[in-house]
């Protein structure tokens, strides 16, 4: 595929907007580090929002989907549906607990909440396990994805595909730090749906595929339409179903999807003007995260079953991509080969933004941790504003260079999803309670994290090479999530509490609330009344849930031509916003 003059030129203007955007800003983002690593704490909900879902939308996003689908169905989808469980709980819970916190940082909360050594350790080090070590290898499945889109579309080399993106992507957000990013990325969530709406209407429109009809009746189609997997097949139903929404969105870590927020959610919450700005904008990120963008992504892959039924119909199509790196999720950036000259500018303009607003995210984020949780809290405690300012920006170079070379080591971004659910697998729980349960302390933390990662290489290195016991993923996931649970639990009740002192004005500065702070609250004096606004929040985190999955499956069955389950479900999910409306609304007035 040879881009034409018209498609460069849109590449270009967009480059140069993003560029443009990070140098006009980068004069207020140096000001201090509050300003470059949380825009000043004073973001609307909508921008904030928009960042998070333009964040989420990364360039191995559609990869992962056509992945799924092309291996699994429509159903297999789930695997991440599940979280929507969690970004509601985000929403109605903790988004408000972490706006009171005013960290600066999700690591922060380390030592407003825990006491001692133990969570000095804790924070500085998970500054470097989750800011180089998991966020490299994040940034690095989105540059495989990245690679692939430029080795189908471009015909570029890994290295030319990397060095040229991933420098435009450092310039703006090593210059124009965290607001910078948040701007960029409303322009780059507008470019990325257009293309990926605009990708869709093609790709059902080729003369192979037959229209939305032909695609529907298609053999190699039929068996992928179902939201449900097969209930004759007891794996199936396990491993894609009810694992996902049984154990899996309350027990695993996983950036974007943190039981309790964290991460770049979290990053964003604490940038917001005050909570409500919080709460609206996590509250819009999982109304587009999971009802608005994943259809234009499953048309395409279904569509690709049609072209390119299997990985050999892949090889053959594209003999000069290093057969490596030639697997079902290549099938995305193939069908785009098909797109006419101007659109298809258009598309690769948009997943170059999809690249450009996950990676910044991670850059900022990522340097966040490494300049305010390590450097700045044990290397330098007494650095000035512009000192953090500087190594927030060399932090971001060396971590886009590290994340360039690992990803020319993975050879799908199935694989690396699966690596770090199973990494995460069994420390959810513990993100969820420890705002609510005061017994919990930093060895609860420690203990999760060390044992969830130890039982990790287990499963996914040693046991495979020694060749003694092979289990299959979702017996993996309930493993690691049983041991790690119980191992947390055991050392929380061997060790010795939070000091009381931390504990109490921990309570008075975000007002946990709720039983698992009785005797705390009755030493917090005033405190001691705050109303629990958890039984409300839950309820509106099920409302929430039975909104945005009735809008998924309402647009799935509009499109299939499905009338009756269609209008059902959409009655379903204006009853569910009307009630969700009432409970946030009514309980103010």
């Amino acid at each position: 595929m040879i881009l034409q003059t018209l498609d460069w030129s849109i590449i270009a203007v967009f480059f140069i907007i993003s560029l443009g955007i990070g140098v006009l800003v980068s004069r207020r983002a140096g000001e201090n580090s509050a300003e470059y690593f949380l825009s000043g704490r004073n973001m609307p909900w909508w921008i904030l929002g928009i960042s998070m879902v333009a964040t989420t939308f990364s360039a191995d996003t559609p990869n992962l989907v056509t992945d799924i689908v092309r291996q699994n169905g429509i159903a297999g989808n789930w695997v991440w549906w599940a979280f929507l469980l969690t970004g509601m709980l985000t929403v109605f819970v903790y988004a408000r607990l972490w706006r009171r916190s005013e960290v600066l940082t999700d690591l922060e909360f380390y030592e407003i909440r825990y006491s001692g050594k133990p969570a000095a350790f804790l924070r500085g080090f998970r500054a470097v396990y989750l800011g180089l070590f998991f966020n490299v290898l994040i940034m690095a499945s989105v540059s495989l994805a990245l690679i692939k889109i430029g080795g189908v579309l471009l015909d570029w080399s890994p290295a030319k595909t990397l060095i040229i993106i991933s420098s435009i992507t450092v310039i703006y957000s090593m210059l124009g730090g965290l607001r910078g990013v948040l701007i960029t990325d409303v322009v780059q969530f507008a470019i990325a749906m257009t293309g990926a709406v605009g990708a869709a209407v093609i790709a059902v429109r080729l003369p192979q595929v037959g229209g939305l009809s032909g695609l529907l009746t298609n053999e190699h189609v039929i068996s992928k339409l179902n939201f449900l997997p097969d209930f004759s097949d007891t794996g199936a139903v396990m491993t894609l179903l009810i694992l996902p929404l049984a154990v899996q969105w309350w027990s695993v870590w996983y950036p974007g999807a943190e039981p309790g927020g964290g991460g770049y959610i979290a990053q964003r919450m604490l940038s917001a003007k005050n909570e409500d700005h919080a709460v609206g904008a996590t509250l819009f990120f999982n109304a587009a995260h999971y009802a608005l963008r994943p259809w234009p992504w499953i048309i395409v892959a279904l569509a690709s079953l049609v072209i390119f039924p299997d990985i050999a119909s892949l090889q053959q199509a594209f003999p000069n991509v290093d057969p490596g790196v030639v697997r079902h999720d290549m099938a995305y950036p193939a069908m785009l080969t098909f797109l006419p000259h101007g659109l298809l500018g258009i598309v690769v303009a948009s997943l170059f933004a999809a690249f450009m607003s996950t990676i910044s995210t991670h850059l900022n984020w990522g340097a966040s941790y490494l300049v305010n949780d390590f450097y700045r809290r044990f290397l330098n405690p007494s650095a000035s504003e512009k000192q953090l300012v500087f190594m927030g920006r060399v932090s971001t170079v060396i971590l886009m260079l590290l994340a360039g070379l690992l990803a020319l080591m993975l050879s799908n971004a199935l694989q690396a999803f699966n690596i770090m659910l199973q990494i995460g697998a069994g420390t959810g729980l513990l993100f969820i309670l420890r705002w609510f349960w005061w017994r919990i302390n930093a060895f609860s933390e420690i203990t999760a994290m060390a044992v969830s990662f130890l039982v990790a290489i287990l499963f996914q290195l040693v046991l495979p090479r020694l060749g003694v016991l092979e289990l299959s993923s979702h017996i993996q996931l309930v493993l690691g999530v049983a041991v790690t649970t119980l191992a947390w639990l055991a050392v929380t009740f061997m060790t010795k509490p939070t000091e009381r002192t931390k504990l109490i004005k921990f309570y008075t500065l975000v007002h946990p609330g709720g039983p698992g702070w009785k005797n705390i609250s009755a030493e917090a004096g005033s405190e001691k009344s705050a109303g629990w606004d958890v039984p409300r929040g839950i309820l509106n985190m099920i409302l929430g849930c039975f909104a945005v999955y009735s809008a998924l499956f309402a647009t799935g069955y509009w499109i299939y031509g499905n009338w009756l389950p269609a209008v059902l479900l959409t009655v379903i999910g204006i009853g569910a916003i009307m009630l969700l409306g009432w409970s946030i609304y009514g309980s103010k007035s």
